[in-house]
C-alpha cells in the first residue's frame, strides 16, 4: 500500500500529522517547570528536521522510516510505566492502520493468533462513510448531531474465549478542512439529511468522496468490558422471542457464558421445575439440553438430587458448584444422583443455579465443563448479575406458555370459534371495566347473535348401537368360552361343588347373551369375571400346574385396563375413532376455504360419526357486508363437502378394522334465528321458544321414517336433504342438478314426505345417490350398490 487512502471510500482525504500535538509541545516549551520545558524542546527538535510530520503524509512507508521520531513525539501519550497495563493505540482516523500501541495491546493481538483481523464489531461499512459526514457537520458547520455511540473490538484470548473491548477515542489532535470542490452545506441540506440517515447516495452527494482533508491522528483507549457485554448479550438474547427460536441460539448462549466466565468449551443447559408434580422436565427447543436429566424426559426432584442439593436449590433457592465431579463421585460412592449423572456424561465440574422469583422455583440453569475445578463457587458469583435477566425471560416464557395453553384449550375444548371471538373479547373488556366500577356486582354480558341463518349436517354410522352390541356379545361369549374350557380341564379329584355352580352360571350367561342381549348384561357379566373368576384363576394359577398354561393364555387375552377381553369392541371403537378422525380432518381442512369465502360460525362434534353446525349473518361478521348470496354459497359448499366426505369414507373403507356403513343428512332451515352462548354448558344454542323448534328437528330427524312406511329417510350411499318450504326444495334441486353435472350425484332423485315428529309436522326430503369412484380411476363412477359389490368381490 503506497497511500492510506487507497481502497477506501470516504469524504476525507486522510493525512497523518502530528502538528496539533507539536503545537501543544510549543506551549509546554515555555513552561516554568524546567523539566517539562526541556522535554518539550527535545520533542520539537526531533520533529523539526522532518517537516512531513507536521505537514502530513499519506504514504504509510514514512511511518516505518520515521518510527523512532514518532516514538519520541508520542512518548508522553504512551507512558513506558503504564504500557503493560493500558490498552492503547495511535491510529489513522476511521482507518484500521495502527502505528503505535501499548505492550498490553500488542500482547492481546498476539494471543488472538496470526489469522486474526482487527475490526470494529458494531460498525457497518456504509455507516463509516455517514459517520465521517456527521463529524464534518459538527467540526465545520457546528451541527452537533450527538452521534456518539460506544464501539467495540471483539478479540479472542489465548484460550479462544471471546473478549470485548470498548474503544474511547481522543480526537484532540485532528483537524478537518473543506477542499475547494466541497459543496457548502446549507440549513436546508442539514434538515434533509436529518431524516435520511440510511440514504448513502444523498450523503455522498452532499459530501463527495475526498472533498475534505482530515489531518492528524487519534489515540484510542480500550477497556475490557467482557463481563458487561456478556450480560448485555444475555439480556438481548433472552428478550428476543424470535432469537430463542433460532437454531444458533443455544450455541451463541454457550459462547456468551464462555466469555462471561472466561472458560472455553463450557455448555449451558436448562430444566423446568413442575411444582404440581415436584419434577424436573426437559425444555423442548432447538438445541436445548438438560445435563441434570441427561436422556430422561422428566424426573422426580428427589430422584435427580441428593438431600443437600435438593434443599439448596428448591428450599433455599441458592446456587451451588461441583468443582471436581470425579472426587465427589468417589466420595459419595456414586449415590448422589446429580453427581452420578454428571460423571456418566464425562463432565468434570458444574454449577447449578435456581431460576426463581417470589412465587418460587421455575427451573434450573445448568453450566457444565469437561475440565475439573474451572467451574467453582468463586466463578459462580458472576451469575448474580445475569440471573435477573434469565428469571425475567423464564417468567415471560411461562406466561406465553400459559397463554398458549389457554388458546389450545379454547380451540380444542370449548366452542368459541374465531368468527365470534371478537364479541367475547369485547364482553371480557367490559366485564373488567364493570368489575373496577361495581366490584363483585359486575356480571358478564350476555353473548348472542341475532338474525343468523343456521346450517346443520351430519355423517352418521348406520346401526352403530347394533354394531357395538354385536361386538360386545362376541367378546363376552369368547371370554365365557375360555372360562368354561378351563373348568372342564380341572382334574376330577379337584372338582368342587362351587365350580359346578360357576360352570352353570357361565352356561346361563352364554344362553342369555345369545337369546336376548340386554343393555345391563355387559356390566353384569363383566362384574362376574372381575369379582369371581379372576380371583379364582389367580389362585388356581399358583396351585394347579396342569391348567397353568391355559390360565396364562386366558390372562394374556384380558385387557389390563378393563379386566375383560376387549378384541371385537376394540375393533369397533378404533373404527369409530378413525372414521371420526378422517371425517373431522377433511371437514376442518375444507372449512379453511369456506371461511375465506365469507366468515361464519362453525362447530363440529364427534359422536358415532361427525355432525356440524354453522351460522352465517351480519351480526357475526360485525360488518355491513352480508348478502343472501353468501348463504346460498355456503349451502352449496356444505352439500359438496358432505358428498366428498361420503366418497372419502367409502374409498378408504379398507383401512378401517371393521366394515361399517354411514349415512349423510343435511337439515335446511330457511328462517333466520337468534343464538345465545350458554355459560353453564359452554356452547351456543338457539334463543327463544319459536327457534327451539329447530333444535327439536335436529335431534329427531335422522330417525324419521318416510310417510306410510317403516323405511328410515337416511340411507347408506344416499344424500338426504330435509326441509319444510317449497323454495328450499327449488333451491336444493338446483344444487343437486349442478352436482349431477359434475358426476358427484346420481340421477335417482326422490322427493319424500316424512312422518310427523313429536311437535313437528310438514317435513319433506330430497334423497339422491352419491356417486363414488376408485382412487386410480377418476372416470369410472359407481353407485353405493356397485361399490359394495366391488368391495365384496
Amino acid at each position: 500500500m503506497n497511500d492510506i487512502n487507497e481502497n477506501i471510500e470516504s469524504p476525507f482525504e486522510l493525512k497523518i500529522s502530528f502538528d496539533k500535538l507539536l503545537k501543544h509541545y510549543e506551549a509546554l516549551a515555555d513552561s516554568e517547570d524546567e523539566f517539562i520545558a526541556a522535554k518539550a524542546k527535545r520533542v520539537l527538535k526531533t520533529a523539526k528536521s522532518f517537516p512531513e510530520l507536521r505537514d502530513g503524509f499519506s504514504n504509510p512507508k514514512i511511518l516505518k522510516e520515521r518510527e523512532k521520531e514518532i516514538s519520541v513525539i508520542l512518548q508522553d501519550s504512551f507512558s513506558p510505566v503504564l504500557t503493560k497495563n493500558e490498552i492503547k493505540t495511535a491510529s489513522v482516523p476511521l482507518h484500521n492502520l495502527i502505528f503505535n500501541s501499548s505492550e498490553r495491546f500488542k500482547n492481546i493481538i498476539k494471543a488472538a493468533g496470526d489469522d486474526f483481523e482487527l475490526k470494529i464489531k458494531n460498525m457497518a461499512e456504509d455507516d463509516t462513510y455517514i459517520i465521517a459526514c456527521t463529524i464534518i457537520l459538527a467540526f465545520c458547520y457546528g451541527y452537533d448531531l450527538n452521534f456518539r455511540r460506544p464501539f467495540y473490538y471483539k478479540i479472542p484470548d489465548a484460550n479462544g474465549v471471546m473478549r470485548y473491548y470498548k474503544i474511547m477515542y481522543n480526537a484532540d489532535f485532528t483537524e478537518i478542512k473543506p477542499k475547494k470542490n466541497a459543496p457548502k452545506i446549507t440549513q436546508e441540506d442539514y434538515e434533509m439529511l436529518l431524516d435520511n440517515f440510511d440514504n448513502l447516495e444523498l450523503w455522498k452527494e452532499k459530501f463527495p468522496p475526498f472533498s475534505y482533508t482530515l489531518r492528524g491522528f487519534v489515540i484510542s483507549n480500550m477497556f475490557d468490558v467482557t463481563d458487561d457485554q456478556s450480560i448485555s448479550n444475555i439480556k438481548s438474547s433472552l428478550i428476543g422471542v424470535e432469537k430463542r427460536k433460532d437454531e444458533t441460539f443455544i450455541h451463541k448462549f454457550h459462547d456468551i457464558f464462555q466469555s462471561l466466565l472466561g472458560i472455553k468449551g463450557l455448555k449451558v443447559g436448562f430444566s423446568i421445575y413442575n411444582k404440581e408434580s415436584d419434577t424436573f422436565e426437559r425444555v423442548h427447543g432447538i438445541g436445548m439440553h438438560s445435563y441434570l436429566l441427561n436422556d430422561m424426559e422428566t424426573s422426580k426432584c428427589a430422584d435427580a438430587l441428593c438431600n443437600w442439593s435438593y434443599n439448596k436449590l428448591l428450599r433455599e433457592k441458592k446456587y451451588f458448584s461441583v468443582s471436581d465431579v470425579d472426587r465427589m463421585f468417589k466420595k459419595s460412592k456414586g449415590k448422589a444422583p446429580h453427581i452420578k449423572t454428571l460423571y456418566e456424561q464425562g463432565f468434570k465440574s458444574a454449577i447449578f443455579a435456581p431460576i426463581a422469583n417470589d412465587s418460587g422455583l421455575m427451573g434450573i440453569l445448568e453450566i457444565v465443563s469437561e475440565k475439573p475445578k474451572v467451574l467453582n463457587s468463586i466463578r459462580a458469583n458472576k451469575l448474580e448479575d445475569v440471573m435477573p435477566f434469565i428469571v425475567s425471560a423464564v417468567e415471560r416464557s411461562k406466561h406465553d406458555e400459559e397463554n398458549l395453553i389457554e388458546a389450545i384449550i379454547q380451540q380444542e375444548c370449548t366452542s368459541i370459534h374465531q368468527s365470534v371471538s371478537w364479541k367475547f373479547r369485547s364482553a371480557a373488556r367490559q366485564f373488567l371495566i364493570d368489575k373496577q366500577r361495581f366490584g363483585a356486582n359486575a356480571t358478564f354480558k350476555k353473548i348472542s347473535f341475532e338474525k343468523v341463518y343456521p346450517l346443520f349436517g351430519q355423517i352418521d354410522v348406520k346401526g352403530s348401537s347394533d354394531s357395538r352390541n354385536n361386538a360386545t356379545q362376541k367378546d363376552l361369549i369368547l371370554q365365557l368360552s375360555l372360562t368354561e374350557k378351563i373348568f372342564e380341564k380341572l382334574p376330577k379329584e379337584e372338582q368342587l361343588p362351587i365350580y359346578e355352580q360357576m360352570k352353570f352360571q357361565i352356561k346361563s350367561y352364554t344362553k342369555e347373551i345369545k337369546a336376548d342381549f340386554k343393555v345391563d348384561s355387559e356390566q353384569q357379566i363383566s362384574s362376574f369375571f372381575k369379582s369371581e373368576i379372576e380371583p379364582l384363576f389367580r389362585f388356581l394359577q399358583k396351585k394347579n400346574k396342569s391348567i397353568k398354561d391355559d390360565i396364562d393364555d386366558y390372562f394374556s387375552k384380558i385387557d389390563d385396563n378393563l379386566g375383560v377381553i376387549y378384541y371385537y369392541r376394540k375393533n369397533y371403537d378404533d373404527t369409530i375413532a378413525l372414521i371420526n378422525k378422517k371425517m373431522s380432518s377433511l371437514l376442518d381442512e375444507k372449512q379453511v376455504e369456506a371461511q375465506q369465502m365469507y366468515p361464519h360460525f362453525f362447530e363440529r362434534y364427534k359422536t358415532d360419526g361427525v355432525e356440524h353446525n354453522m351460522y352465517i349473518g351480519e351480526s357475526i361478521t360485525k360488518e355491513e357486508s352480508f348478502n343472501v348470496v353468501y348463504l346460498y354459497n355456503l349451502r352449496l359448499w356444505q352439500l359438496q363437502v358432505m358428498c366428498e366426505m361420503e366418497r372419502e369414507f367409502y374409498n378408504n373403507q379398507n383401512e378401517y378394522p371393521l366394515s361399517l356403513d354411514v349415512a349423510s343428512m343435511i337439515l335446511v332451515f330457511n328462517q333466520p334465528l337468534s343464538i345465545r352462548f350458554r355459560m353453564d354448558e359452554k356452547q351456543f344454542d338457539v334463543d327463544g321458544t319459536y327457534n327451539a323448534r329447530y333444535e327439536v328437528v335436529k335431534k329427531r330427524v335422522d330417525k324419521a321414517y318416510i310417510k306410510g312406511t317403516e323405511e328410515r329417510v337416511t340411507q347408506s350411499g344416499k344424500m338426504t336433504i330435509v326441509y319444510s318450504q317449497k323454495e328450499d326444495e327449488t333451491e336444493y334441486l338446483r344444487y343437486v342438478n349442478f352436482l349431477q353435472s359434475k358426476s358427484i350425484l346420481d340421477e335417482d332423485v326422490e322427493i319424500l314426505e316424512l312422518q310427523d315428529l313429536q311437535g313437528v309436522t310438514g317435513l319433506k326430503a330430497i334423497r339422491v345417490s352419491v356417486l363414488y369412484h376408485k382412487k386410480d380411476d377418476d372416470k369410472a363412477f359407481y353407485t353405493y350398490n356397485d361399490l359394495m359389490k366391488e368391495i365384496k368381490a
